[in-house]
């Protein structure tokens, strides 16, 4: 047909999308939602009249399901493609709309998600038996080269003080000057612009620097002299944080966290750290699904990035089976010493399969806790009773260590192997609260039933970032601050859960047709 060829019977706009296309599930179902929390913040009693929240939201969704993301590609598309144009009705929504609704609504977004999760959870799509766990790296909105350490935002903090200072000055001189030409009581000019500029950069720089002291103090701890090798911080998106990337090198970096349901892959719960490890938001993830959906998962299947003894201890208190791997203090199979009876030493001739530590003493695992006894028993039978406790920090939290001391190292054959050279009483083993956990986890993970289950841990967690990157495109966040992130990545979350779900929709109606087809014949 030509371009100018005049037809009788216009098509009509709905008749340009398949009845089976996948936009048209995406409206039907967001159509069914309620958006009562959503219609709440518009004001229909003055301006022009609004668009519904659920034909901007849509656009947002259906936009991340095609890879669209940006606010002006989204415009783009409600103006020139067919699908985009059909779910806006012929609307017209400008970028700068899409930008601001996109992070103006942070609740209610939730809401939604919580929304389709329990629709998903209604049709049987997610029975929360297993959940994977799982974080991955983004890159924040912020150039690798735009970061500085204390030393270099101090010299920006000390050339921006002169500049205002100089600011001021001029300004003074302004004043004086027009109080002898004019005799004005008050000033007739204004504050220049760059000043309030330039108080604004020192309000960033200041806090980037404070950043970048706290990161400092937190490399001494962990033992890195902070003057060799200084703390990095972003200045662009400050609440971002240099982290490895995922494709090499470092970067300003989020740690995003998604928590997949194993039975259709469906996301029970996103957030965001700008953490290095995500272990800090897991226990809070548990708690969500089980506040957004009524139930809590019965088994969580994580990296041995989130093994730690409080995690593990705080899925047990919640009824949780932590899947996980971790390793055990107590002997292993192959380990000399792994006997029946502890009582009885260790036989001479197996003495060098004995494992050590980092220092080449004796490693813990050569010695047997009896939890009845409450003492544990070195490779030679002696018992080692509970003698004190001590404090100690780990994981940046005090914990309470029980010390466990051995009265009988004196003319024991295998001193010299199991005492440090600073050792005075006799060899000690401490034990922490989350000990008994971790040993608990270790002897589950050993058994065939523990290792199918958590076999399906990269299908799970992983395949959901692999689509979110690939297909969604979502390799770097547009928007910055930890809190707009967040948002972002519910959006992304949502609109993942929004097509998995009218795909399982479209599956579920395709087979009732066909079940209905041969009852029929």
């Amino acid at each position: 047909m030509t371009r100018q060829q005049i037809v009788l019977f216009a098509p009509t706009l709905d008749n340009m999308i398949a009845d089976d296309e996948t936009v048209r599930l995406i409206d039907e179902v967001l159509r069914h939602r309620d958006w009562s929390m959503w219609e709440a913040h518009y004001d229909g009693t003055c301006g022009q009249p609004p668009i519904h929240p659920r034909v901007v939201a849509s656009a947002i969704l259906y936009g991340l399901c095609r890879g669209v993301r940006s606010s002006r590609r989204l415009e783009y598309a409600c103006r020139y493609n067919i699908d985009f144009i059909w779910l806006v009705e012929g609307r017209t929504i400008d970028h700068t709309t899409f930008a601001k609704f996109r992070t103006e609504f942070k609740s209610e977004l939730k809401d939604l998600f919580r929304q389709l999760g329990r629709v998903a959870l209604s049709v049987g799509l997610v029975r929360l038996g297993e959940v994977a766990f799982d974080g991955t790296r983004v890159k924040a909105n912020n150039s690798r080269y735009s970061t500085r350490t204390a030393a270099t935002l101090q010299e920006k903090l000390t050339e921006l003080d002169e500049q205002i200072e100089q600011l001021l000055a001029d300004a003074e001189t302004a004043d004086a000057l027009d109080a002898q030409l004019f005799g004005a009581a008050e000033s007739t000019t204004k504050l220049p612009p760059q000043l309030a500029d330039a108080k604004q950069r020192r309000e960033q720089l200041q806090k980037a620097l404070e950043r970048a002291q706290a990161a400092d103090k937190a490399r001494k701890t962990e033992g890195i002299d902070p003057g060799k090798n200084p703390a990095q911080v972003p200045t662009t998106d400050p609440e971002s944080r240099v982290m490895p990337n995922k494709e090499g090198g470092y970067a300003p970096n989020y740690t995003p966290t998604a928590t997949t349901d194993s039975h259709r892959g469906f996301i029970m719960d996103a957030d965001v750290t700008s953490d290095v490890n995500e272990s800090s938001v897991l226990l809070d993830a548990v708690d969500r699904i089980e506040q957004n959906f009524g139930a809590r998962p019965e088994k969580l299947l994580t990296d041995g990035g989130n093994n730690s003894g409080q995690l593990l201890a705080g899925l047990e208190e919640r009824g949780i089976e932590p899947y996980a791997p971790v390793e055990s203090n107590q002997p292993q199979p192959g380990n000399p010493a792994r006997r029946d009876d502890a009582t009885q030493p260790v036989p001479q001739s197996e003495w060098p399969r004995l494992p050590r530590n980092s220092q080449g003493q004796l490693a813990k695992s050569c010695f047997v806790y009896d939890e009845s006894r409450d003492e544990y028993r070195c490779p030679q039978g002696h018992a080692m009773p509970f003698a004190k406790t001590k404090q100690d920090t780990r994981g940046g939290m005090k914990v309470t260590l029980r010390v466990y001391q051995c009265e009988s190292c004196a003319g024991c054959p295998l001193a010299s192997a199991c005492l440090s050279a600073k050792a005075r009483h006799g060899r000690t083993i401490t034990r922490d609260p989350h000990e008994a956990v971790r040993e608990r986890v270790a002897a589950r993970m050993t058994t065939e039933a523990a290792r199918k289950v958590y076999d399906q841990r990269p299908r799970i967690a992983e395949t959901t970032f692999g689509i979110l990157k690939h297909v969604f495109g979502l390799r770097q966040f547009l928007l910055r601050g930890l809190q707009k992130v967040r948002t972002e990545w519910t959006w992304a979350a949502t609109a993942f859960n929004l097509l998995k779900l009218v795909r399982e929709l479209g599956r579920l109606r395709a087979e009732w047709a066909t079940l209905s087809g041969a009852v029929a014949n």
